[in-house]
């Protein structure tokens, strides 16, 4: 610089001059962070493997999930008092008194560990010895909508990542020739696709959806387009052209794909369509080969119910789960509704748990026989509980304040109850465990913190459980 010039020294263009070029150099190291972030510097698939925070108990998560609250007090929690008090007013209902209702079915011990389960549940009794009993689950709202986003996001507030998402975020995939990421027949209503939805996650950890197609009474089938994303999957066992053709229509759409993507510079959703076409096209092979039953032996199909027109839909969702898990499927979901029952509730419940008693205790038959159970983390639960009055005569009303979980399998003690309710069942008491301090210990179980399972987005780290969550040691084995 010239000291004799007569300009000042720091003159607002020469400070402009100087700094301009700064700005693009921040904007480089801030995408570079977030390619680090995300695990794709130097081409790395954003579903390769990654190593968790601690030695992980499971390695993958079936989460069996009943969409509409179940009784937890007449299928998994015992109130002998209930049973006593049966017709005598309560205080507890929503608009005042109301009449207490036994438990419409008889429970009995079982197994070595003598874990109180309902006379609804005869097959998955004999699994006693493997289930974790949590009896004293809580969550903020009685409302479907909310509890169900709150179950499976953290939140009933806001759209935020799915658990399923985070699990996939956190550890990648064990087979990256599928979705990392799979729900089976969700439900449609509260809150729809948001319950298996990254949000603010990449695109390809959203949960893929399968349908119906191939389940009695069921809606659409398994689809190419539904990679890391939300469309139902269809057609994805008959492609339309040889996969040499389609592999060049691919390589031609991926070049104007990453051309836009190069202008934009940095944009997500672009991201996310090149990963999940990528994916797709690997799928075509390999999907269909795992849904077929027809390779599955006459005495295995018979374990899961499918032999009966009343266990072979869920039986044949149930058993579509265990191989997507033998395949190296992160986090599989299945839906099974619905279990609002605020009246009719003695013949609905009968009917739901025939529908699955069979089904899910074949599951656990089968994980445990293959090896798979010992490192798979099976879960089983509704949003919320019911309460221990009656409503209409025959049926309960919503009851978030106490309600009954299960896991089984990778992770936790078996023939354990953990925490209870009051002499009623209408509100936890002892060892109490909200949905935030569930996720942890699911988080945990996989080999993940909670608190570091972190995302930055808008400005701050986001994670599953937000501020809150501690992990319920006690359950662990």
């Amino acid at each position: 610089m010239n000291m004799s010039s007569d300009l000042p020294l720091f003159s607002r263009r020469r400070i402009l001059q100087g700094t301009s070029s700064g700005f693009g150099y921040l904007a480089f190291s801030a995408l570079s962070t977030w390619a680090a972030e995300q695990g794709t510097a130097g081409g790395a698939s954003p579903l390769a493997a990654k190593a968790p925070h601690f030695a992980p108990r499971a390695k993958r998560v079936i989460f069996l999930c009943m969409s509409g609250g179940p009784s937890h007090v007449d299928t998994f929690d015992y109130k002998p008092k209930l049973a006593a008090d049966d017709g005598k007013e309560s205080g507890r209902g929503r608009g005042g008194p109301a009449t207490l209702l036994a438990p419409r079915f008889q429970f009995k011990q079982h197994g070595r560990s003598g874990l109180w389960i309902s006379e609804l549940f005869p097959n998955v009794a004999n699994h006693a010895d493997d289930l974790t009993l949590v009896r004293s689950m809580h969550t903020d709202l009685p409302n479907h909508p909310q509890a169900f986003s709150q179950m499976h996001t953290g939140t009933s507030q806001f759209v935020r990542p799915s658990l399923g998402s985070w699990a996939l975020y956190g550890l990648g995939t064990l087979n990256e020739n599928l979705p990392g990421f799979i729900t089976i027949n969700p439900p449609a209503q509260n809150g729809g696709a948001k319950n298996y939805g990254s949000a603010f996650l990449p695109a390809i950890y959203q949960g893929t959806k399968i349908g119906a197609a191939g389940f009695p009474g069921g809606g659409a089938g398994p689809g190419r387009r539904a990679a890391g994303g939300q469309e139902t999957m269809s057609n994805i066992s008959n492609p339309r052209y040889p996969a040499e053709v389609e592999r060049t229509q691919l390589d031609f759409m991926q070049t104007l794909n990453r051309a836009k993507l190069q202008r934009e510079g940095y944009d997500p959703q672009i991201e996310g369509v090149i990963q999940s076409n990528e994916l797709a096209f690997r799928m075509q092979n390999v999907v269909p080969q795992v849904m077929d039953l027809a390779k599955e032996t006459e005495a295995t199909k018979k374990l899961y119910g499918l032999d009966n027109s009343a266990t072979e839909t869920f039986g044949r969702q149930c058993l579509m789960a265990r191989r997507f898990a033998e395949a190296g499927v992160r986090f599989i979901e299945v839906s099974f509704g619905n279990w609002d029952q605020h009246r009719n509730l003695t013949a609905d419940l009968e009917r739901n748990c025939s529908a699955i008693d069979q089904p899910i205790a074949g599951l656990l038959t089968d994980l445990k026989q293959r090896g798979l159970l010992k490192d798979t983390l099976v879960m089983w639960g509704g949003e919320f509980g019911r309460t221990p009055h009656g409503q209409s005569g025959d049926g309960r009303d919503h009851n978030n304040k106490g309600f009954t979980l299960w896991m089984a399998g990778g992770g936790v003690k078996g023939g354990l109850s953990y925490g209870s309710t009051d002499d009623y069942g209408y509100e936890a008491v002892e060892n109490k465990v909200h949905i935030h301090d569930w996720h942890a210990t699911i988080l945990a179980i996989l080999g993940l913190d909670h608190e570091k399972l972190t995302y930055r987005y808008a400005g701050r780290d986001f994670r599953l459980t937000d501020v809150y969550g501690n992990v319920v040691k006690e359950i662990i084995a």
